[in-house]
């Protein structure tokens, strides 16, 4: 019998969380090594944010360095990921089933949130890897709209791993590295999520930013978030959900990480 996979949203934190994992990255780690081995990994990072949703068809996948005034040896980390144009088929298929409208790039590779995250967890980059877009524009609703057109694909073997940060706010980063310490609203709005989240009020979660405790300061853009969405929707409605990592790295950037199983599967 085939064992079930999980959807995950996982956490990114700053680039130099490759370098420096901590708790965070020693969850991920733990959390990768008790899954039965995927298919493919569709990952989505808010960091590939386009107007249609868009698959990466590439065979094999650039690291991309998309950030600027890190450490040398940050630049000089690779994740030599394959990828697999015929499981990228599959998930453009999918989305289309689902009236998406879809689009294919065959050149992308893995920008600093998906193989910061992938990295970690899959060191020896040995399960093909299939990079998604997010549409950030359209908000909560679609980003769940492309997690339940996903949702399929779980029962295919596919892994899709979800990263972003419950919290992320960089200009408040400024001011707590300054002396102001870790705002209140980081885990306020973080412990919110997680109380709806065990209640399964998906209402009160698409709705987040007028009902949460702090959600502008928490998110000013969003997109970080939004990939939450995605991995509680592919997971369905009767999902079983698990807080398997809860915590703050550089002041202003809650960690957790979730993990969501169906239950007819489970």
């Amino acid at each position: 019998m085939t064992l079930p996979l999980p959807t995950l949203f996982v956490p990114h934190g700053a680039p130099t969380f490759a370098l420096q994992p901590g708790a965070a990255g020693a969850a991920l780690a733990r959390r990768a090594a008790t899954l039965p081995l995927p298919r493919a990994i569709v990952v989505v990072s808010p960091h590939w944010d386009t107007a249609v949703a868009t698959v990466g068809s590439a065979e094999r996948l650039e690291t991309i360095h998309d950030f600027w005034g890190f450490p040398p040896e940050l630049y000089a980390l690779n994740y030599p990921a394959s990828g697999c144009p015929e499981a990228a088929a599959e998930v453009a298929a999918a989305l289309t089933a689902a009236g998406l409208t879809v689009d294919i790039d065959r050149s992308r590779g893995l920008d600093h949130g998906a193989w910061v995250p992938l990295r970690l967890m899959f060191p020896d980059a040995q399960i093909p890897v299939i990079p998604l877009s997010l549409q950030s524009r359209g908000g909560p609703q679609q980003a769940w709209q492309l997690g339940r057109a996903l949702a399929p694909l779980v029962g295919r073997g596919f892994l899709v791993v979800a990263s972003g940060n419950i919290t992320h706010n960089l200009r408040d980063f400024q001011r707590a590295y300054a002396g102001g310490g870790t705002p209140a609203y980081v885990r306020e709005f973080a412990d919110w999520l997680d109380a709806q989240l065990a209640a399964g009020d998906r209402d009160a979660l698409l709705d987040y930013r007028r009902r949460a405790p702090g959600a502008v300061q928490a998110q000013p853009t969003e997109e970080h978030l939004l990939p939450l969405f995605v991995a509680l929707a592919a997971a369905g409605d009767d999902a079983d959900y698990e807080r398997f990592h809860a915590g703050i790295d550089d002041y202003v950037l809650a960690m957790d990480a979730y993990q969501f199983l169906p239950k007819s599967r489970g």
